[in-house]
């Protein structure tokens, strides 16, 4: 699949996309999710408007419905049964956007890679882009031929609250945490109630609104330039974490822009370890 000339191998740009159309074997995904404050509801928007033939991926409903932690991943059969209903099969080119440029859809793109699928992509600029450039738009829901898919799930992607609290107390990968600043610091409440203010003590901070520009990816410089500042090694081995694992895979989307992608991300993120009450928790901006 031909991909835009620089910042990332997995995005796409709209004229790739408009002409890989054409050709059959994709599967155009909607990935949109919303934060409470942006007032948006991502499946309703989708029935309104949505690139032509796409599907939509719902974080919440695909997703690991026995636990408490918000769109943890979900269980291998469960992945399958859903990538079985809306038409992805294994050997498929999956292109996925969100309704905001670059938010949830790289969450989508991780979650895809996480159960062992290889071609899939992001469309650079995302609906807001297509929108802006006039392109072909449906509404309503489309027709889905049920494929066969099967899952290879690579557990080595995916840190858990134990494998963050040795990474923090041995040094074996540096805790890269993906929330605005004030949040980080302690000085802005969680969203979520009964999640503790402050952070991971020995993680380090890049809000992943450092490394978005105008709905896309920054520039490898601007991207570079944040890790910097933020007191990152890319020499040494990254956890990402944010909230509740979706800006976390904005800032591993950047990180593998880079040619440095992080060894795992911390699925149920600071809504876990916040919520715990043996976890420490810092306060400050260290």
């Amino acid at each position: 699949m031909s991909i835009t000339g620089n910042q990332s191998r997995w995005l796409i740009s709209t004229d790739a996309l408009a002409e890989k159309m054409k050709n059959g074997n994709l599967a155009i995904v909607d990935g949109s999710w919303y934060l409470p404050q942006h007032n948006r509801q991502g499946f309703e928007e989708y029935l309104a408007h949505h690139i032509p033939g796409a599907v939509f991926f719902d974080i919440d409903e695909i997703s690991d419905h026995s636990s408490q932690l918000p769109h943890m991943l979900p269980p291998v059969h469960t992945f399958e049964l859903h990538m079985t209903r809306l038409g992805i099969a294994n050997d498929m080119d999956v292109v996925v956007y969100d309704g905001m440029g670059l938010f949830s859809a790289p969450r989508v793109w991780w979650t895809m890679r996480v159960f062992g699928m290889k071609n899939v992509f992001i469309l650079d600029g995302g609906f807001p882009k297509w929108l802006k450039e006039r392109r072909p738009i449906e509404k309503g829901m489309p027709k889905i031929a049920p494929v066969d898919f099967v899952a290879k799930f690579d557990a080595s992607l995916v840190a858990d609250y134990e494998r963050v609290a040795s990474a923090l107390n041995d040094h074996s990968a540096q805790v890269v945490d993906s929330r605005p600043a004030d949040r980080f610091r302690g000085e802005a409440p969680e969203p979520r109630e009964g999640v503790a203010s402050g952070h991971m003590p020995g993680s380090l901070n890049l809000p992943a609104s450092e490394l978005v520009e105008n709905g896309a990816l920054a520039s490898h410089e601007k991207i570079e330039q944040a890790v910097k500042k933020a007191g990152i090694d890319l020499a040494k081995p990254v956890i990402t974490s944010c909230g509740s694992g979706v800006s976390a895979a904005v800032l591993w989307f950047a990180l593998d822009s880079i040619g440095k992608p992080p060894k795992a991300l911390y699925d149920g993120s600071w809504t876990d370890w916040g919520s715990r009450e043996d976890a420490p928790v810092a306060k400050g901006p260290k």
